[in-house]
């Protein structure tokens, strides 16, 4: 008699399916939802005010566009947190999306801190200095700027401004007489009392003034001593007011050249689509002034439209940022006033989103659209450019599609000693500086100088991370800077973790003599070939190994430089900043501490003889 089968229907495990039975335990509550595929990467992840009407939508499969309908029917499990309020939702979606970078997601890049200007108050002689990081040190910050050229450029002009210094305060103690700065004019040198304490300090709260936005009555109050001097027939210092009026209004010019008269502080974001890229000009103007601009290129499907692409951009842009007062910006912003409601929660004040129709603003916004379009403009000319040689690299190693990531390795030591190994990332954009990483060689039992060893060992620590974390991408073609035993190893510990048929491996061989352009090439199942000299696809692979090879060879020398720059003291276990002062004080060196008997090294304050001993036997194996 046969057995009755099973008739009950069996759970879906993805698709539409899927996420109609996540719907029916769904709240009506605001929320973020993130959505996974098989292999547990992260595909999207979203917000709602209700989060079971809004992933109900995606039950409605045919209703969407064709990259959404790929993304339903990747997705095999769903995720969900639910929150008090729709802005506290959209300010966790931020932050996950800026964070875990999901694939489907219009995506900020190149995303880093600014830097500041800051003006230490912790010293009599307060200093001027650049300043990027958590704000730990006592003083006034000023910022933040769109980049480190433009504080230099900033911090050059108020040097000649105001004068004020920027040494360190181990230089500032140890001047006797005045430094260069000073006979340059630009430095009053309060180090040597060439100015004193009462009058720098005065120059310090002018520069504040400026800084702060009091600008305009800075200089009617400097054009006013200006022709008192004037008139004392004090010309000398008439000119030196004169040129810190000149140099305040270079500062205040900026880069675009635009000083606005309607408003002191405000971010402008203009953006520019044009074949299915963005870009997204940013200015910094406070206290009136332009504090430099930023130009960023947001990942997004073609499909998506300006202003979502723009409120999406902003949205992740102040995360971990100081908010302005008011952001002008050329769309209309689908989230505008949610973005106001969270974004003015997040600054403890009112924060304003605008998109002026005429007059100054309005000018300045389009010229930020026209940044944006030249921009963009140059950028898709490069990434043409660079399509194409992926193309041809995908030709020459037969390659399914262009390599969206390639990931370069290549180690580097002298000797066996400061052994490191590392890889760079280049891809559509070009080099990814950002993702490049170095590996300290760890496994004591390595052989020292033994390359297959530190090979082994590199690949083994990057692609089991990569296994762990399902947020990170994997290469789709990985070069190895080596010939045949380099792609025996790296195919062997692949092989061993289970992911060889993940990636393409390919080894390059320096050609005979090491004569670039006769480099060959090693593939699994496939013969050593080479490629024809001076064509653009070598030329792009010989540039891929020699900046692996930079960053390999830059990475170990740094080690290096450190190593050679420790003291050999601090190798010894018990002997801490205060016992190696004392040893550096009595005995004038450490070498001098390595040759002393140990009834010597006794003597130090601080040194029992158990401890001596200990130094002794340290230098005297």
């Amino acid at each position: 008699m046969d057995k009755a089968k099973d008739s009950s229907p069996k759970p879906p495990t993805s698709g539409a399916e899927l996420i109609a039975a996540y719907v029916k335990t769904l709240s009506g509550k605001p929320g973020v939802y993130r959505m996974f595929d098989e292999t547990g990467t992260l595909l999207y992840v979203g917000k709602a005010k209700n989060l079971k009407k809004r992933v109900t939508a995606y039950t409605k499969y045919e209703r969407h566009p064709i990259r959404i309908r790929r993304m339903i029917r990747a997705t095999t499990n769903m995720e969900f947190v639910t929150t008090d309020s729709e802005t506290e939702a959209l300010l966790l979606e931020a932050s996950l999306i800026k964070r875990l970078k999901p694939r489907y997601n219009i995506l900020l890049r190149d995303d880093k801190s600014f830097p500041y200007i800051l003006m230490r108050t912790d010293h009599p002689a307060a200093q001027l200095m650049k300043h990027r990081g958590k704000r730990s040190k006592k003083g006034d910050y000023y910022g933040p700027f769109a980049s480190a050229q433009a504080v230099n450029r900033t911090l050059d002009t108020l040097q000649r401004a105001f004068r004020l210094r920027t040494c360190s305060d181990s230089v500032y103690d140890a001047r006797t007489r005045p430094c260069m700065l000073y006979q340059i004019k630009r430095c009053s040198a309060p180090c040597t009392g060439a100015i004193s304490l009462t009058d720098y300090a005065q120059l310090n709260r002018d520069a504040s003034d400026f800084l702060s936005g009091r600008s305009e009555a800075l200089r009617t109050k400097m054009q006013r001593q200006m022709g008192e001097a004037s008139k004392a027939l004090a010309f000398e210092k008439a000119a030196e007011i004169r040129d810190r009026l000149q140099a305040m209004a270079f500062v205040s010019s900026g880069k675009t050249h635009v000083s606005p008269s309607t408003f002191m502080e405000a971010d402008i974001a203009a953006i520019h689509l044009d074949g299915g890229q963005a870009c997204v000009q940013v200015f910094f103007f406070r206290a009136g002034q332009n504090w430099g601009s930023n130009t960023y290129f947001p990942r997004h499907s073609k499909d998506a439209d300006a202003p979502s692409i723009l409120d999406a951009f902003l949205a992740q842009f102040y995360l971990g940022k100081p908010i302005p007062k008011q952001v002008f910006v050329n769309q209309d912003l689908p989230n505008k006033q949610l973005l106001e409601a969270a974004l003015s929660e997040r600054k403890d004040g009112r924060f304003r989103i605008l998109k002026p129709q005429r007059g100054e603003k309005a000018d300045i916004v389009e010229l930020a659209r026209r940044n944006a379009s030249e921009a963009l403009a140059r950028k898709m000319a490069e990434t043409a450019s660079q399509n194409k040689l992926l193309r041809g690299i995908a030709e020459v190693f037969d390659l399914d599609t262009p390599p969206e990531r390639i990931e370069v390795y290549d180690n580097s030591h002298i000797q066996g000693t400061n052994s490191v190994g590392a890889f760079i990332v280049a891809g559509v954009e070009g080099f990814l500086k950002r993702e490049y990483r170095t590996f300290n060689i760890k496994d004591t039992t390595t052989t020292p100088g033994d390359d297959y060893a530190m090979m082994r060992e590199v690949m083994r620590r990057r692609f089991s991370r990569l296994m762990k974390d399902n947020t990170q991408v994997w290469p789709d073609l990985v070069l190895i800077d080596g010939g045949k035993g380099q792609l025996s190893v790296v195919s062997e510990t692949l092989e061993e973790l289970g992911v060889l048929e993940r990636t393409t491996l390919v080894a390059i061989a320096k050609g005979p003599d090491r004569n670039a352009g006769r480099e060959s090439f090693h593939m699994i199942g496939r013969p050593d070939f080479t490629l024809a000299p001076r064509t653009p696809v070598l030329y792009y692979l010989q540039r891929l190994r020699d900046e692996a090879h930079r960053f390999a060879i830059g990475t170990h020398r740094a080690k290096r430089k450190k190593q050679m720059h420790q003291n050999p003291l601090d190798a010894i276990e018990g002997i801490g900043p205060g016992r190696k002062k004392a040893l550096l004080t009595y005995f004038g060196s450490a070498k001098s501490v390595g040759v002393a008997s140990l009834e010597d090294l006794t003597r130090v304050e601080g040194v029992s003889r158990k401890l001596a001993r200990t130094i002794h036997e340290h230098f005297n194996e």
